[in-house]
């Protein structure tokens, strides 16, 4: 008997691949692989009744734990892409570990997944099936099918479909991220409905403002106005005051790894929120040649984390130096929900690289530094820059 384990959500490509795998591609037995990275309970149960309507095992991982671990290491680097904080990618790699796991324990000869051949997740899956010895299967992919052919096939097989406005929406959602994507959203000019969002409220709508406190050690959040939280905790309570202030909306046009544009629409009111007050305190904390430097350093992770290469050598280096870094990231961020946004307003550390007497201009002198000292840096700065002015003006004479 053959066995193929199926990344399975109960949404559209999942539930056709499931009769797509028996019919097109023979295997005897098709066990669903659900993983849960931190997605509402509905879901679990909605991808369970599909299971059970199609006559198959479903196994649930619990992966929560560890995809936070990661989102929090993505906070210590600032990653994000194009502008909106990695969710999705990140969780692919997670779930597919998870998928292995369960797909040795059964003894099944193949993995599957229901990803198109033209998004990024088909990548982020196979990066880590790859490794393994059993078969790699994407029915939706390798039959090239459409999601319009998948809606067909669903009706005309009177399969049950679980996902965001009857298929219409592709919806993807764990703790840190919800994505939106498929149908009229795939016209770049298409206003999207207020109802694809539900993590939070129309920024345009918010009147209200309200200041938190976010307590950082060594990089890692930890603390929400005073109060210690295991890391689901407050991510899931942030998402819900932040969400409620409209914050972490993103309507983008995002290129993928194929060098496809696509439209994306994104919700990560906690993310937003945790990366604000994280890189806040590092401009507190860290010195400008620090700053600079780690600023490649976060690009080239977030970069390595949206392809789904977690476990890339290039990974471990980069956090070689990010963990040197974030040993004096500790202290606390007040932000601020005004409008839609998470503004920092107040930082505190004991390790700031600041000193208020230095700065303040009501201090003519620290220690051995006085303020005439600054003239002999004025004299020299931008000096070379006025050689070379004066020899062209000499030249053009």
């Amino acid at each position: 008997m053959t066995r193929a384990a199926l990344a399975f959500s109960g949404g559209l490509d999942t539930t056709v691949c499931v009769s797509l795998l028996k019919e097109e591609y023979g295997y005897d037995e098709v066990i669903g692989v659900t993983v849960d990275v931190g997605q509402p309970a509905a879901e679990f149960k909605e991808a369970q009744a599909t299971a059970d309507a199609h006559g198959i095992d479903l196994h649930v991982v619990d992966a929560t734990t560890e995809f936070v671990s990661l989102c929090f290491d993505s906070v210590r680097a600032n990653a994000t892409y194009q502008g909106y904080p990695l969710g999705t990618a990140l969780a692919r790699p997670i779930i597919a570990e998870s998928i292995i796991s369960v797909a040795t324990a059964e003894d099944c000869d193949a993995v599957a997944h229901g990803c198109t051949g033209k998004g990024n997740d088909q990548l982020r899956f196979e990066a880590v099936w790859r490794n393994s010895d059993l078969a790699v299967i994407a029915p939706i992919r390798e039959l090239e099918l459409t999601r319009e052919w998948e809606q067909e096939y669903a009706a005309e097989h009177d399969l049950p479909v679980q996902a965001g406005n009857d298929g219409v929406w592709s919806i993807d959602t764990n703790l840190w991220s919800r994505s939106i994507e498929g149908g009229e959203l795939e016209n770049p000019n298409y206003t999207p409905p207020e109802d694809v969002y539900e993590w939070t409220v129309d920024p345009a709508n918010t009147t209200e403002t309200e200041l938190i406190t976010i307590g950082f050690e060594s990089g890692y959040p930890v603390t929400l106005n005073g109060d210690e939280y295991d890391p689901v905790e407050l991510v899931e309570t942030l998402n819900e005051i932040a969400g409620e202030h409209g914050v972490g909306r993103t309507d983008m046009m995002e290129d993928r790894m194929l060098g496809l544009k696509v439209r994306e629409n994104y919700e990560h009111p906690a993310a937003t929120t945790l990366l604000n007050a994280h890189e806040a305190l590092e401009g507190l904390v860290l010195t400008k040649d620090e700053r600079d430097f780690k600023r490649d350093i976060d690009n080239e992770w977030a970069q390595k984390g949206y392809e789904g290469l977690i476990n890339h050598p290039l990974m471990d280096a980069l956090e070689g130096f990010i963990d040197a870094t974030q040993q004096r990231v500790t202290g606390t961020v007040t932000i601020k929900f005004e409008g839609g946004r998470a503004r920092p307003v107040g930082r505190e550390s004991v390790s700031a690289a600041y000193s208020a007497d230095a700065a303040s201009f009501n201090t003519s002198s620290v220690g051995e530094i006085t303020q005439q000292d600054a003239t002999g840096v004025a004299k020299y700065h931008g000096y070379q820059g006025r050689i070379a002015n004066a020899a062209t003006e000499t030249s053009e004479k």
